[in-house]
């Protein structure tokens, strides 16, 4: 459908990915990484879902905004994502960096996008799209770029229809009959101000929509601006594009929505990352990783077939270089090199594995002083839980959130939205019981 919309292409649209946050409601997983970095589905990180959903819409020239613990966002994406000479696509990291003229960190996702418009302009472009690293959805950013065009928009913000209990985590708007944005509101609480930014009749039937299905247009952070109304918006110091450019913009420019309904996810707290992940288990999951019309790309390995040694599996994602030793596994994901001990029991888990395998004279040498390898023991029980990269749990050790706080810190483990987490390097010493 996009196609009908020309001119645009890849040589005259920018995209701009916003990755500078702390990530602190993904605490600990953020810990050490930067929130695009967190790990998703076994083996992909977090940006690479909207890397993917550009190189799927032929749009290969990307920018990575990032800010806090980027190391391991910067090695990911050097190790994944080269393109040849010819096509002119890259995708670039633009790290946060204080000048003779500006000592500041980022203020806000303008602000991110400001700082770096410099480098954006040895690029050219007439559109910029602008997204977010930790989001999980699946769009053909054409079809976006393709309205942005016929409507003459100088901006278009994509928004989602969301029910009435989800409206205050949202920025919420008022459309027209073209789909110009009249009003805006930063995540209403009032019940009467979101009764004002209920979705009309009209649109409910268009998008399909029973009459008695109560819906709101809330925005994705996933915007797409004419090069000129971008430069001079940023000009007027406003530091977020949600609470501040957007509201101000729509009286001077057209500012227009597009409405996705496809399934997306918003993955800002463990307890969203918790069930978007478990949900990519399913028979007949919202995010399908199968869907080969637009595959989900990452960094290529070079890791053996997974190794099943008498296991039982149910309704579980198995990574490439696993070693399953007679152990069950329900309801989980485990990630690169997951090494789980004969009679464990692993139940609605993320084992996120491990960035090496250990040799034997570790291994051996950690027995020596009671330390468990990398992986999980023997006998052990987990549920409800995230066991991060690299992390070690040994034999005869119960992990579980059932009796405790629904977030509470030790020096072991954390629990966030009523999930044990177990960080990133940790380790659970033999026969312990959380």
């Amino acid at each position: 459908m996009a196609e009908a919309y020309l001119p645009f292409g890849s040589h005259n649209v920018l995209a701009v990915i916003l990755g500078g946050g702390r990530g602190t409601r993904l605490f600990p997983l953020t810990k050490d990484r930067a929130k695009p970095a967190v790990p998703l589905g076994g083996k992909y990180r977090l940006v690479d879902i909207p890397i993917s959903n550009c190189i799927n819409s032929g749009l290969l020239r990307i920018y990575l905004l990032t800010q806090f613990n980027s190391a391991s966002l910067h090695r990911h994406i050097s190790q994944s994502y080269k393109f040849d000479h010819f096509s002119g696509g890259f995708v670039e990291i633009l790290a946060a960096e204080q000048t003779l003229t500006d000592t500041s960190w980022y203020e806000g996702t303008a602000d991110a996008v400001r700082k770096n418009f410099l480098h954006f302009q040895s690029t050219p472009f007439d559109y910029m799209l602008i997204l977010s690293g930790d989001q999980l959805y699946r769009m053909d950013y054409r079809s976006l770029l393709g309205q942005h065009i016929a409507t003459k928009a100088d901006i278009t913000v994509s928004t989602l229809p969301v029910p009435r209990k989800d409206v205050p985590g949202f920025g919420v708007m008022r459309v027209d009959a073209e789909l110009r944005i009249t009003d805006f509101v930063e995540k209403p609480k009032d019940p009467v101000v979101q009764d004002a930014f209920k979705l009309a009749g009209e649109w409910q039937a268009k998008l399909g929509l029973g009459a008695g299905d109560e819906r709101f247009l809330a925005s994705m952070g996933i915007y797409v601006f004419n090069r000129k109304a971008l430069l001079e918006l940023l000009n007027e110091a406003n530091p977020d594009f949600g609470k501040d450019v957007i509201p101000r913009a729509l009286n001077s420019r057209r500012v227009c929505a597009y409405i996705f309904q496809g399934a997306w996810e918003d993955i800002g707290t463990i307890r969203a990352f918790f069930d978007c992940n478990l949900d990519l288990t399913a028979a007949m999951p919202r995010f399908d990783l199968f869907d080969m019309t637009a595959p989900v790309y990452t960094r290529p390995r070079f890791l053996p077939s997974s190794k099943i040694n008498g296991a039982k599996i149910e309704q579980s994602l198995i990574s490439d270089g696993c070693i399953l030793n007679d152990a069950t596994i329900r309801e989980s994901i485990l990630g690169l090199r997951s090494i789980v001990g004969r009679g464990s029991q692993l139940t609605r888990t993320i084992m996120m594995g491990s960035d090496y395998y250990e040799t034997e004279q570790s291994v051996a040498q950690r027995a020596q002083s009671a330390e468990p390898r990398i992986g999980v023991g023997e006998k052990t029980r987990i549920e409800n839980a995230v066991i991060d990269k690299n992390a070690r749990v040994g034999d005869h050790c119960v992990i579980s959130p059932k009796g405790k706080p629904k977030d509470a810190d030790h020096p072991l483990y954390y629990i966030r939205d009523g999930i044990v987490i177990i960080p990133k390097n940790g380790m659970v010493p033999h026969e312990t019981v959380i």
